[in-house]
């Protein structure tokens, strides 16, 4: 049976904290908008009561087609909206999960819109949002600091949009891992714009396991209008990626990455490399470009003038002051 879901709105500076379920479902079609208040289920919202039980029972009652109103502070899990369909969640703050902030999982039609998420730069695993077999997600206008991905995007994923995402402290904006399970689907078209990084690990990144079990597409990226501020490795393709040494063998990626788009990337960075493309030896990138690039070198090596660059298996093309002597940029196609 296929649930059909109306509109959804939840808004209104709710501030989630800690580590549960909230699963969004079971809105029947065409039904009206309503508002509830949710202190009517017995919710504090105090900013210090677990109020998850109280969520849960307004969720399983209402079926939540309706507002949830009063701008309070209700401490509940971090939300997974799965099998959700045509929501608007907006002015919600997340502090401190014990993992993914949120998860969004086999959905559509869903804006994240002036969301807040603040984790210590050093805890692991917390990414601030991460989107899994999903189509139609936007987030927008929104301040993400964690220990992980700001962002992270899986598989499954068609027509995202991230834009105007302040990121930082945490790993940047990540595409994957891919290709680690066998059937994963295609990740296709993206855009990311106008976003700030500050003090992350990484910037805009894409990565695949060495030794892949699917034999997937990752295409249509554009990354346009970013702004780096001391961002270690700015521009990262890796696909050899490879966490503690764990693959299964040597093999190289069979995920194929196509029409790459890197524009107007500018800022400053910390390592010695502006930027890493390492591509699959079996499935070379195709399509990248790298236009208007202008990333200066702010580390701690004060004696260091240029910074490097790394080009492996990559097709595409470039402009700008990005070329290096010691690896050329990009080898031209055809």
């Amino acid at each position: 049976m296929n649930n059909v879901y109306d509109p959804i709105i939840i808004e209104s500076s709710i501030i989630v904290i800690g580590l549960l379920s909230f699963i969004l479902s079971g809105v029947r079609e065409y039904m009206a908008v309503s508002v509830y208040n949710v202190k009517d289920y017995g919710a504090v919202g105090d900013g210090q009561t677990d109020d998850t039980k109280e969520m849960e029972d307004f969720m399983d009652k209402e079926l939540l087609h309706g507002l949830i109103t009063n701008a309070k502070r209700y401490s509940i899990a971090n939300p997974y909206p799965s099998f959700v369909t045509n929501a608007n969640i907006s002015n919600i703050s997340l502090v401190d999960s014990k993992f993914f902030h949120i998860h969004i999982f086999e959905s559509r039609n869903i804006t994240f819109d002036s969301i807040g998420i603040n984790a210590p730069g050093d805890s692991p695993n917390t990414d601030g949002i991460h989107i899994a077999d999903s189509t139609n997600i936007q987030v927008a206008n929104s301040v993400i600091g964690t220990g992980d991905d700001c962002i992270s995007i899986g598989p499954g994923c068609t027509n995202l949009t991230i834009f105007n995402v302040l990121c930082g402290p945490g790993h940047g904006i990540s595409i994957g891992s891919l290709g680690r399970n066998v059937d994963e689907k295609d990740v296709i078209k993206l855009k990311v714009r106008k976003c700030n990084l500050t003090g992350t690990t990484n910037g805009l990144r894409i990565k695949t396991w060495q030794s892949s079990l699917s034999r997937m597409k990752a295409t249509n990226f554009l990354f346009e209008h970013i702004i780096m501020n001391t961002v270690y490795n700015p521009i990262i393709i890796d696909q050899n990626y490879c966490p503690n040494g764990n693959c299964p063998g040597k093999d190289p990626s069979l995920v194929k990455i196509k029409n790459i788009k890197y524009r107007n990337i500018t800022g400053t960075f910390a390592s010695l490399v502006a930027y890493k493309l390492v591509c699959s030896e079996a499935a070379p990138c195709e399509g990248v470009e790298l236009s208007d690039i202008n990333l200066e070198y702010n580390g701690k090596d004060k004696q260091a003038k240029n910074a490097t660059s790394i080009c492996v298996h990559v097709y595409g093309s470039s402009n700008g002051n990005l070329e290096d002597p010691k690896s050329p940029l990009l080898r031209s196609e055809g």
